[in-house]
């Protein structure tokens, strides 16, 4: 059997520690990362260089390749390039719609309080590739940076001996500004710090392999990031009502992206739990990466699991938090208001995880490992900052006189009182 079914009533200790506990893998690679982060902060590109020809096996000759990623556009085929851009206009489309509007509100005592909203002037944007192809992961995380109205939109992307044509497309119609042919912990390094030829920038975001992620955690204080994002993740909550073949899918579909994903279904209908643990190993047996697949079925973090009531499922997909959450049942609107943490919901069955993978417009670059219980996934807020706006009338202030002196005067700030006093006084001997 490629799956284990098992009842949540009998999870003990480790395995709750497994489902609930899961992290990134980043501390393994943690002191290899600092001396790398270091080096290039104090060499610049002579330590990307060689650090690209040690990991990356690539001599680099120009790091730069904006102008490249506009000549791929002749080198992929039409259907892909179409592809390509229905998805970028999907994601732009979507994230057009989160664009918060400034706002000033009259509070009718002389307080005029509002909020406004400006984009960051440079971002960083790490892309996924070398020779493997990952252009959902360009539109995914610089279309948002793009729409939000970042000024400068830089691109980092693994180098190789031939760049998949697909991925540098993609960048191009995403809308980056400008692109450079280096990855890992180096190129983050890069992006915190600047190089001779690499820009810095004020916040680095995207996904990457565990050295990346450790990078983006040591230059975290310097430059701003988005989260720590480790192995893919889905949880599918089904009831009796699931096609189990449908549900397999999904844990085969995320199963095959690393050996170390984590998928899980949970349902409250024993023939279904058993359905789909069949399912899944006649689906993986069907897969190109079924080695892959067959690894991250086997994590203490996967599995098939059987609740006793749908309120059990509720309960564990909440303390779960996955990165993708897929809704397979006859009320799930009902359960998804039930449920809190998680990155991105995916109801009925007709919605798949991959159509958000790619394009039907939501992002995929979301919070694994629990921490969709206290973060979203990548959006326009993500580059964008707020500012608060305030203006008090002279009776306003009369109104506020004494509540703020007296706050500031107990905790010891005199000027602060002050600072108040002085202008009643003004406004009083006027």
């Amino acid at each position: 059997m490629t799956v284990e079914m098992r009842e949540i009533a009998d999870l003990g200790p480790d395995d709750r520690v497994a489902f609930f506990e899961r992290d990134a893998g980043i501390e393994a690679v943690r002191g290899d990362v600092r001396e790398i982060v270091d080096r290039v902060r104090e060499e610049g590109d002579v330590a990307v260089r060689e650090f690209t020809s040690e990991f990356d096996g690539v001599e680099v000759g120009n790091l730069e390749i904006t102008d490249d990623c506009e000549r791929a556009l002749e080198e992929v085929d039409d259907e892909l390039l179409e592809a390509i851009e229905t998805a970028a206009a999907n994601v732009r489309e979507f994230h057009e719609a989160q664009l918060p509007e400034d706002w000033r509100e009259e509070f009718g005592d002389g307080r005029e309080l509002g909020r406004r909203f400006r984009p960051l002037e440079r971002v960083g944007v790490y892309v996924p590739g070398g020779s493997a192809a990952y252009p959902s992961s360009a539109i995914m995380g610089v279309v948002p940076a793009v729409v939000a109205g970042v000024d400068h939109v830089v691109v980092v992307t693994p180098p190789a001996e031939e760049l998949s044509p697909a991925t540098l497309a993609a960048i191009h119609v995403a809308g980056a500004d400008e692109v450079f042919s280096v990855g890992g912990a180096q190129a983050v390094a890069g992006l915190a710090y600047g190089t001779e030829t690499i820009t810095s920038v004020q916040k680095i975001v995207g996904p990457g392999n565990k050295w990346v992620t450790a990078a983006k955690a040591e230059v975290r204080g310097d430059v701003e990031i988005d989260f720590l994002a480790g192995p893919s993740e889905v949880v599918v909550v089904a009831d009796g009502t699931a096609d189990p073949g449908l549900v397999a899918s999904e844990l085969v579909a995320q199963a095959e992206h690393d050996p170390n994903a984590s998928v899980v279904a949970v349902t409250d209908d024993e023939a279904t739990a058993a359905a789909v643990a069949d399912a899944v190993d006649e689906q993986t047996s069907e897969r190109e990466r079924e080695g892959v697949i067959r690894e991250a079925l086997a994590n203490d973090a996967s599995g098939v699991l059987l609740a006793r009531s749908m309120s059990e499922a509720i309960l564990f997909t909440e303390s779960y938090a996955p990165e993708h959450l897929s809704i397979v049942a006859e009320d799930d609107e009902s359960i998804l208001e039930r449920i809190d943490s998680a990155g991105s919901v995916f109801l009925g069955p007709e919605t798949p995880v991959a159509a958000g993978d790619y394009a039907s417009g939501t992002n995929h670059v979301l919070p694994t490992n629990g921490s969709a219980r206290i973060t979203g996934g990548l959006s326009t807020e993500t580059f964008l900052r707020s500012t608060t706006v305030q203006r008090l009338s002279a009776g306003a202030l009369d109104d506020l006189g004494e509540t703020v002196t007296t706050l500031a005067d107990a905790e010891g700030l005199e000027a602060h009182a002050e600072s108040v006093r002085i202008r009643l006084d003004r406004e009083r001997d006027a």
